[in-house]
Parts: C-alpha cells; sequence; structure tokens
C-alpha cells in the first residue's frame, strides 16, 4: 500500500531563542507546532504569522505530515519518505511524534517536493485551512 502524506496549506516558521529562554508569543496554533530546547538553544516551530518582529527565524515552510498513526517501532518509513526528497535535493525539517512523522519542505519547494513523491509511488493530498483530511 503506498504511503499516504497530508499536505497543510499554512506557512511555519523556525524561531531560534537562546538557550532556556521562554517564547514571549503564543506559538501554539497551526497544524504543527513544536519547542525543542537544549543548553544552547530554544527551537520554536510554530505558525509563520506568529513570530514576533526583529526574531531570527528560517523559513517559510510548509507541513507535510504521514498519515498515521504509525507502529511506534516501525523501522525506515522516515527513511521512504525523506529519500524522493534527497534524490530531489530538497532540504527539510524532519519531526517525529508519538504518532506520525512530519516534514517541514521549504515553500518555495513544496510542489518539487509533492512531485518527488508522487514519482515515488506516495499518495498526497491537501488539507484545508479549517480541518485535516483524516
Amino acid at each position: 500500500m503506498p504511503r499516504h502524506l497530508m499536505e497543510h496549506p499554512e506557512d511555519v516558521a523556525i524561531v531560534r531563542l537562546p538557550g532556556g529562554e521562554d517564547p514571549g508569543f503564543d506559538w501554539t496554533a497551526g497544524p504543527f507546532a513544536s519547542l525543542t530546547r537544549t543548553p544552547d538553544e530554544t527551537s520554536i516551530v510554530c505558525l509563520a504569522a506568529a513570530v514576533p518582529a526583529g526574531s531570527r527565524t528560517e523559513g517559510p515552510f510548509r507541513v507535510v505530515e504521514v498519515a498515521g498513526p504509525l507502529a511506534f517501532g516501525a523501522a525506515g518509513i522516515f527513511a521512504e519518505v525523506l529519500q524522493p526528497l534527497v534524490d530531489a535535493q530538497i532540504s527539510v525539517l524532519g519531526f517525529s511524534t508519538f504518532d506520525t512523522d512530519w516534514v517541514l519542505v521549504p515553500r518555495d519547494d513544496a510542489d518539487a517536493a509533492t512531485a518527488a513523491w508522487r514519482r515515488a509511488g506516495m499518495f498526497v493530498t491537501p488539507t484545508s485551512l479549517t480541518g485535516g483530511s483524516r
């Protein structure tokens, strides 16, 4: 059965803050939001529209969700999803949650990523701004 990917239309960005710094803005809305802390940095993925002016950012990105839930111990799914993008020389950010995997594709490369996944036999569907395709 081909892998099913769901493209979310919202633009997201990744924000870099100093290590241990709490975000001073609401970063929790959108199809995907993440806060990751290390001793050296705090990185936040959030809707691009929520990023405060003057923040150090990269993006915009489009969020692509692997239809799940996936078995937690399943091996090779992320590699299967990323390989067509490696072959197309598209740089991405990847995340895993308990239930599934997520790929952030630069917005300008989103159409090329979709084409690469479809060439690889994957089923890619858009989601709406008001809800998912589940």
